[in-house]
């Protein structure tokens, strides 16, 4: 554990928070944390993981930016429709396996095939929180236990902690974003 590490498990800690929170502060907080993260996963030859921090930060400023769209309007979170559910799910499996293959035969990563499925699920769920689709956590909780198996694997005891908070977090943002869910799609 050094400091760049416990950097990281505040900043990250932060930004999710304030995503439960519906703050849109949770997206500047999130660059910081990725910044960071991108650097200790290419430490720890977690390759999927440092591209999928570098990823994270257009998908945070346009989240940053959507939710600043309608200041004066209250949070309302939306599902997913089921033709999207089937697009989402397809680029998830595609971009995985793409990802996968380029690790497993070109790289001497840590955990090519399930660090790179959890990868693409995670672009996708912070893709959901950028559009406000509930579905974002659901994938969240499945990833986060992923990650929190894969980081106690590398000795990242700290970011194995914070993964089981943000798994917390993620199960409490479910229950929160439910109770503002737009009517016409429940």
């Amino acid at each position: 554990m050094n400091a760049i590490e416990i950097f990281g498990f505040i900043s990250g800690f932060s930004g999710v928070f304030l995503t439960v929170k519906k703050n849109k502060w949770c997206f500047p907080i999130g660059i910081i944390n990725v910044i960071i993260s991108c650097y200790l996963f290419y430490e720890n030859r977690l390759y999927a993981d440092s591209l999928q921090q570098l990823f994270y930060i257009p998908l945070l400023i346009a989240g940053w930016l959507n939710w600043n769209k309608n200041t004066s309007e209250e949070f309302i979170a939306e599902r997913s429709q089921r033709n999207e559910g089937m697009i989402y799910f397809s680029l998830f499996i595609f971009t995985g396996l793409i990802l996968g293959f380029i690790l497993k035969t070109y790289s001497n990563a840590s955990f090519p095939w399930i660090d790179s499925m959890a990868t693409a699920a995670s672009f996708l769920a912070q893709y959901l929180i950028a559009k406000k689709k509930i579905e974002n956590w659901i994938i969240w909780i499945i990833v986060n236990i992923v990650y929190i198996v894969i980081y106690v694997q590398k000795d990242l005891q700290l970011y194995s902690v914070l993964y089981c908070v943000y798994l917390l977090l993620a199960i409490h943002g479910y229950y929160q974003w439910r109770k503002h869910l737009n009517p016409s799609t429940t």
